[in-house]
């Protein structure tokens, strides 16, 4: 079944405009919500807003806004005047300049929207997709909607284009802040012991299919027993493991242990398929520290 959109715009790329439709990324029928319940009788309670200095039921569409600038201190807006601060919504996505697509820190990213273009824009809609995935570039631009003035970035995604909201530079705080400790020396081999370890448990590409939240589904499986009248079985805990203090017997240890199951897993294969995995395998780690900077010094 085809996506619904979302919304509609039209990119501006010099004199070229592009109408697009914009579709949600992602699902959210997926997740688990829960509702709030009187337990007497299982019925569905209602959320009230109170004044706490009278304890009168204050009715939503009563209330009126406030920015406190101090201690107890409001300046109020009504409906009306914020409604005439609001970015007045429009369709245009004006592109104001394009960067390379690695200047741009997954920290900004904020919501994922894709593109599609509208019946009649789908020449210009591809000549933009194939010289931003030439160039290796995407694009910056202003997109007005609900109220709100957003940076957008378009970038080349599968056989299109797709839509990512930004953060503006105010809206993060500085890594500074973040505190690092005293600045230590590495000890010789740490580092190499480290390299060896990514290795080891490196792939070449991302496989988001062989990830899931185990977590959803625990939940879902609980739900469903409940709903069937079964009781929740214990969760039995892995008890947890003692902690390596040592840096270096610590990388030591986590290289054993990925080799000791990369071992069992192809064991667990029959004799032929075990036997080229491990041929595999091997070959990969010689092409690996062939290309690796520190093993080349430590060769020369």
């Amino acid at each position: 079944m085809p996506a619904r959109s979302v919304g509609t715009g039209t990119v501006s790329f010099g004199l070229v405009s592009i109408p697009v439709r914009l579709y949600s990324t992602s699902e959210t029928s997926g997740g688990v919500r829960f509702n709030m319940l009187d337990p007497s009788d299982n019925t569905r309670v209602k959320q009230q807003l109170v004044n706490p200095r009278t304890g009168v039921v204050v009715e939503r569409k009563e209330t009126i806004k406030g920015y406190e600038f101090g201690k107890g201190q409001y300046v109020t807006f009504s409906d009306e005047e914020i409604k005439e601060l609001q970015e007045k919504a429009s369709p245009a996505i004006e592109i104001t300049e394009f960067v390379p697509l690695a200047e741009v820190e997954p920290i900004y990213f904020e919501k994922s929207y894709y593109l599609g273009p509208e019946k009649g824009g789908e020449r210009a809609y591809r000549l933009l997709s194939e010289a931003m995935r030439k160039t290796g570039r995407s694009a910056l631009a202003k997109h007005a909607a609900r109220g709100k003035q957003y940076l957008v970035m378009l970038r080349p995604f599968a056989s299109g284009l797709l839509m990512q909201q930004l953060k503006y530079e105010d809206e993060l705080k500085s890594f500074d802040e973040v505190p690092l400790g005293e600045e230590t020396e590495l000890k010789p081999g740490e580092l190499e012991l480290a390299m060896q370890l990514i290795e080891q448990i490196a792939s070449d590409e991302f496989k988001p299919d062989q990830y899931t939240d185990d977590v959803r589904k625990r939940l879902w499986d609980a739900i469903q027993s409940k709903i069937d009248g079964r009781e929740l079985a214990d969760d039995e805990t892995e008890a947890p493991q003692a902690q390596i203090i040592d840096l270096m017997e610590a990388l030591k240890a986590s290289l054993s242990k990925n080799g000791e199951e990369e071992a069992t897993a192809a064991d667990s294969k029959p004799p032929k398929k075990a036997a080229a995995q491990r041929k595999a395998t091997k070959k990969k780690r010689v092409r690996r520290a062939a290309s690796t900077p520190a093993k080349r010094a430590v060769a020369g």
